[in-house]
């Protein structure tokens, strides 16, 4: 098994989330393991949220000292990486091909957004760049095939992911600060005057029309609706190939 110590070129948290371990250090041999420390981790984020799984708690709730946890990972960072990968784990068993891949990114995206709203403190880490992490990339390879069924070379699939996930992060956050019918109302009243005036036609429209902003009960036609057009988007891309 390769040594963290051994790839220092890598983004924090990658190779131990493929298995690397941590560099050994002077003092007692370590009483836990970085996947323990992670589970820890995950499970004060499931309580109390994100900020819930700070380094004081986790060595608490662990039994060591904060100073501790630096002989399993070498930052919050790091720590931050290996909590997100953990907080997604591997996709549901049901999104494997359907030969359909337009009901396969319908799936997907509902999956990830079912659960970002599963653990809402997903929506409170960080996105750096693409995906390096085991379960962050089983999710990724499965709608990388649902795009290459559609006909999208390689060319163009890292952009078709982007497109397709972005949609479902967005729902995601949506869905999770749903406003109440009479809040939005409230907003469509305030707003309808100002959109006049600022020649804001097409929103205007939307608010006068109780289309924009959405309420919590217009949430599932905002999703189905929203992913026609990515889904159109992926299909044009296809289409240029």
């Amino acid at each position: 098994m390769l040594d963290r110590d051994t790839t220092p070129e890598l983004p924090p948290g990658t190779a131990l989330a493929w298995g690397a371990t941590p560099p050994p250090r002077r003092g007692p041999k370590p009483a836990h393991t970085v996947a323990q420390i992670v589970a820890a981790a995950v499970e004060l984020a499931d309580a109390d949220g994100l900020a819930n799984a700070s380094l004081p708690n986790i060595a608490h709730e662990v039994g060591v000292t904060t100073n501790a946890l630096y002989r399993y990972v070498s930052s919050k960072e790091e720590l931050t990486v290996l909590l997100a990968d953990a907080g997604w784990g591997p996709p549901p068993a049901g999104l494997a091909s359907s030969g359909d891949w337009r009901s396969d990114v319908r799936r997907w995206t509902r999956a990830v957004v079912e659960r970002l709203l599963s653990r809402t403190w997903l929506l409170d880490l960080p996105m750096r760049g693409d995906p390096v992490t085991p379960h962050r990339l089983a999710w990724t390879e499965l709608l990388l095939r649902a795009c290459a069924l559609a006909g999208v070379g390689e060319e163009h699939l890292p952009g078709c992911v982007t497109m397709v996930s972005g949609f479902a992060h967005a729902t995601a956050v949506r869905l999770a600060t749903p406003a109440t019918p009479a809040e939005t109302a409230a907003v469509r009243d305030h707003l309808a005057p100002h959109l006049d005036r600022a020649g804001s036609v097409r929103l205007a429209a939307l608010v006068a029309g109780g289309r924009y902003p959405a309420t919590a009960e217009d949430h599932d036609a905002f999703f189905a609706a929203g992913l026609e057009p990515v889904l159109a988007g992926v299909a044009g891309v296809a289409g240029r190939e």
